[in-house]
């Protein structure tokens, strides 16, 4: 679509898609008016201090919008459209422009030959304000899924609500509503499966590879917001007797099955999991893992006084944790790639060193402040 209408597209890499440093250099640099992004990406360059101007044209899509990164958004963009579509309908199916202020963001009403039906439990329409699930017809359908003709035909079905020969229409497993505005209101997943950080996850899944292990005896796993906007996977495990892992090396033996966002960011030990009156896990009943005392794993090695400590609370305020301590490694106290580079970027804000992100995957606290003091002659008490 930019080409057909005469504009140019900027293409840039994975590295500086995920700084949002570089990215805003970029953006000011060519002159850019319109970007695409998905809400981390909005609020890695709101943190960077990105800009924008009036002419801005914000684009949002891929996960929930927060009211707050919305605000802020439009603090530095003249325009900011809410987009809401699955890769099984060729994308985008809604759009909304949203405007400043505290009321709930909507996705919106359908794009040109496309459209949109909320359906009760039986299949029938629901009335406007009450949930159901989100159907999406028109000529934006794709055709199903290659080799997967169970799970096309339970997901593409015949579109009863179209004139057009052989329509059909993709059940989401979203669940939304129809406000008195026209509009729609996205309400979550009618099953387990979220996004995070962009990626689509499946937490039953994730949930039938701990299960498996043979030390443990119990296991769940949920979706938590860490911090406005930071939604980070959180397991539940209740062990077998004599047979506890430590955090670290269940999440170890996780990533030689799961790919690394999949892996949960937070692991959470119980002597046994909270049921429901029937049996069932209560998952309202989890504990949340940021809003309870969250130690770190080695107790007897506080951070030094001076740059370790500096340190220690920057990662403490932005993995919400706790306690940090000097042996700590960020990634597994439930770091992920998106907030290593807040962190490298906090860390060059305080001291002027522009630490690389990739080495907080091998080293802990005390090795990086060791090599920050070592670069800049920050150091000491």
């Amino acid at each position: 679509m930019p080409l057909l209408t005469g504009a140019c597209i900027e293409l840039v890499s994975r590295e500086i898609a995920a700084d949002g440093t570089a990215l805003a250099r970029l953006i000011e640099a060519n002159g850019i008016t319109v970007l695409q992004a998905t809400p981390p990406t909005w609020r890695l360059l709101v943190e960077a201090g990105w800009r924008g101007h009036p002419n801005f044209r914000a684009l949002c899509g891929g996960e929930a919008l927060p009211r707050d990164l919305a605000n802020a958004i439009l603090d530095r963009a003249g325009e900011l459209w809410n987009l809401y579509g699955p890769t099984e309908t060729t994308v985008w199916s809604t759009v909304d422009r949203v405007e400043r202020g505290d009321a709930p963001i909507a996705i919106g009403g359908p794009i040109n030959n496309t459209t949109i039906h909320i359906l009760d439990p039986d299949g029938e329409p629901a009335p406007i304000g009450v949930a159901g699930e989100i159907f999406i017809g028109g000529l934006g359908v794709a055709k199903g899924y290659h080799r997967r003709a169970a799970l096309t035909a339970e997901r593409f079905v015949p579109d009863r609500f179209s004139d057009r020969a052989g329509a059909r229409i993709y059940r989401t497993g979203d669940i939304g509503r129809w406000g008195a505005n026209g509009k729609v209101f996205h309400l979550g997943r009618r099953d387990h499966q979220v996004k995070v950080r962009g990626f689509r996850i499946e937490l039953g899944e994730v949930e039938a590879v701990i299960a498996a292990n043979e030390s443990v005896r119990q296991a769940a796993v949920t979706a938590r917001e860490a911090q406005p906007g930071d939604l980070r996977i959180v397991a539940y495990v209740a062990y077998r007797d004599g047979e506890e892992l430590t955090a670290s090396d269940l999440r170890r033996q996780l990533r030689r099955q799961l790919p690394n966002f999949m892996v949960p960011s937070a692991v959470v030990t119980l002597d046994s999991l909270p049921l429901t009156a029937n049996g069932k896990i209560d998952r309202n009943a989890l504990p949340n893992p940021f809003r309870t005392s969250r130690s770190a794993t080695r107790a007897n090695s506080q951070p030094a006084p001076g740059l370790e400590q500096r340190m220690a609370e920057i990662w403490r305020s932005i993995l919400a944790v706790d306690a940090v301590n000097a042996e700590d490694n960020f990634f597994e106290l439930g770091g992920h790639s998106l907030l290593s580079l807040r962190v490298a970027q906090e860390i060059e804000k305080q001291t002027g060193y522009r630490l690389d992100p990739r080495a907080l995957f091998f080293n802990t606290l005390r090795q990086l402040a060791t090599l920050v003091a070592r670069e800049t002659g920050v150091g000491g008490k």
